[in-house]
């Protein structure tokens, strides 16, 4: 039995993290039917000594894409990226050649305008519930424009 489902606590905890706004990140990877990729807003750094990440992921075939896949890409996100939130939020097609990505030399798709990508590998799948907890070691970082925020509140993009 389900507490969560019975008490409304899972219903509740949804209405109170819509309060709490949150950065926006895109995770790309190569997957088995081209590149994939989804908006995040669950990215939070875990160590620098090693550098480490975590983020949370649902059943999306993307998530699936992302958790099959041996690396991938952490695109940290800044004001000038509203749409492309949106476009990695929604499902059908979600890369164009507008957005200006590529891949990088280890083959992951890339977005070339982002505020900091930061290329991966897992290091821990953690299932929780309908979702995964990805622990995952940072092999590179490249930092693009600095300045501003785009977070996630409400329901809502805000930079």
């Amino acid at each position: 039995m389900d507490i969560s489902l019975e008490s409304g606590v899972g219903e509740q905890l949804k209405a109170a993290f819509r309060q709490h706004p949150a950065g926006l990140a895109v995770i790309t990877a190569d997957g088995p039917d081209g590149p994939a990729g989804l908006t995040v807003s669950s990215v939070a750094s875990v160590s620098v000594t090693p550098p480490a990440l975590s983020f949370s992921l649902g059943g999306t075939p993307s998530a699936r894409a992302v958790l099959t896949a041996p690396s991938f890409v952490v695109h940290l996100l800044g004001p000038r990226h509203t749409e492309l939130a949106r476009a990695f939020s929604r499902t059908g097609p979600r890369f164009s050649s507008e957005q200006g990505w590529g891949r990088l030399p280890t083959g992951e798709p890339i977005l070339l305008g982002a505020a900091a990508a930061l290329r991966c590998v897992p290091l821990h799948l953690v299932p929780v519930g309908e979702s995964t907890v990805v622990v995952a070691s940072v092999a590179e970082v490249r930092l693009g424009p600095v300045g501003g925020r785009l977070v996630y509140h409400n329901r809502t993009f805000v930079s």
